[in-house]
């Protein structure tokens, strides 16, 4: 038998996440590991607390075989959503479990100066409330915009002016003493859509419409971020026959016609003051209210029309307030089935987000668990 740098231990490690639960023996003929190497590969992975058993494989005559799988409940990471007018923080296992949260509402156009200490103070909050600052591996933090991920910096995010060129990944990590993952909330939300539907091999496109519009693609496993960090910026595509002033110093962009506080704003004739009040009048079932939201989904529909077209997605995932209201999804879909060709629909599937609040969370958790358990950052921990 013939073993090669692919039987490392983070290789290792990354077949039992793709194929796990297996047995040792199972495992090593995934592999091609001998008898020998395979114990040590499994006697490090231990020793990192990587690796735990989950039962034992029914019995043929013999001992039952246990049954292993990748241990992504022992490690810590603090997660925080941070939007225009909210910080909410959780932390979480890598496989998503949040054992304590905490939501912040924010003054509109507030400024990082204030909001970076008051993340990294309530943080260290709830690491100690969940016992968990032991096993802190990494913070990851959801900001709308554009992410300039070699420098970890925000860069001009519409709804957030004054966060432009923050250093938050430095900040963060000189705080916490771990690495700090940053990435645009619409990409988050569309990444946790993408592990609760368990990473299929299909495309998926996740949009977010609360305050304001984005959009996240995920194509086999991975984000498309394009290439100066802009794709998904769907809110700022315009629309034929608005002239409207949108919060990014255009005008006729569909956030200024479909979002939530574009809905607000129509809404407020009739006393409507924030994007919560829309969804409680939406839920009381009050016609003017749905009739709007209904019509900003057809609108935003439009939009994703051409991008259904060119990308051709199987999944069609929507979050935040306004997204996942029936009426809203009703629009889109409208739109979509009349816009696009029938090959194009063939199998789409469009529907609201199953992950609620925590969809952000369950992006960001995945993201750090594919970070720290890379083949190659286990190699290094096992010191090759």
């Amino acid at each position: 038998m013939v073993e090669t740098a692919s039987t490392s231990p983070g290789q290792v490690l990354a077949v039992l996440r793709a194929e796990g639960p297996l047995t040792r023996e199972q495992l090593r003929q995934r592999v091609g590991l001998s008898r020998v190497t395979m114990v040590e590969r499994i006697d490090a992975l231990r020793r990192l607390g990587l690796l735990r058993q989950v039962g034992h494989r029914q019995s043929s005559g013999g001992r039952r075989a246990e049954l292993l799988a990748v241990d992504d409940t022992g490690h810590t990471a603090l997660v925080a959503d941070l939007g225009q007018s909210h910080a909410t923080l959780a932390v979480v296992d890598l496989r998503g479990t949040v054992f304590a949260r905490e939501d912040r509402r924010l003054r509109v156009g507030h400024e990082p100066g204030k909001v970076v200490p008051m993340l990294v103070e309530v943080g260290r909050e709830l690491l100690a409330e969940a016992g968990r600052a032991g096993s802190l591996r990494a913070v990851a933090l959801a900001v709308p915009g554009r992410i300039d991920h070699e420098r970890g910096r925000c860069l001009a995010p519409p709804t957030m002016p004054g966060w432009s060129e923050v250093p938050l990944r430095d900040r963060l990590a000189d705080a916490f003493g771990v690495p700090v993952l940053l990435e645009n909330d619409a990409n988050a939300g569309a990444l946790g859509d993408y592990y609760a539907l368990g990473r299929p091999d299909a495309t998926l496109v996740g949009v977010r419409v609360g305050i304001g519009i984005g959009a996240g693609l995920v194509i086999a496993g991975r984000v498309h971020r394009g290439q100066s960090n802009a794709a998904g910026e769907i809110g700022h595509m315009r629309v034929e026959g608005s002239d409207r002033p949108c919060s990014c110093g255009r005008r006729g962009c569909v956030a200024a016609e479909a979002s939530g506080q574009a809905l607000s704003r129509l809404l407020r004739p009739v006393g409507v003051r924030s994007v919560d009040e829309v969804v409680s009048r939406v839920a009381d079932g009050q016609p003017r209210a749905v009739r709007a939201v209904t019509e900003a989904g057809r609108l935003l529909g439009t939009v994703l029309t051409a991008v259904v077209t060119v990308v051709n997605p199987r999944y069609m995932r929507f979050g935040g307030a306004i997204g996942v209201l029936e009426p809203f999804l009703a629009g889109v879909r409208t739109a979509v089935q009349a816009g696009a060709s029938a090959g194009v629909l063939d199998g789409l599937d469009i529907g609201a987000s199953r992950l609620g609040a925590n969809g952000a969370f369950a992006g960001l958790s995945g993201m750090v668990a594919d970070e720290l358990l890379a083949p190659s950052a286990v190699d290094a921990l096992c010191g090759l």
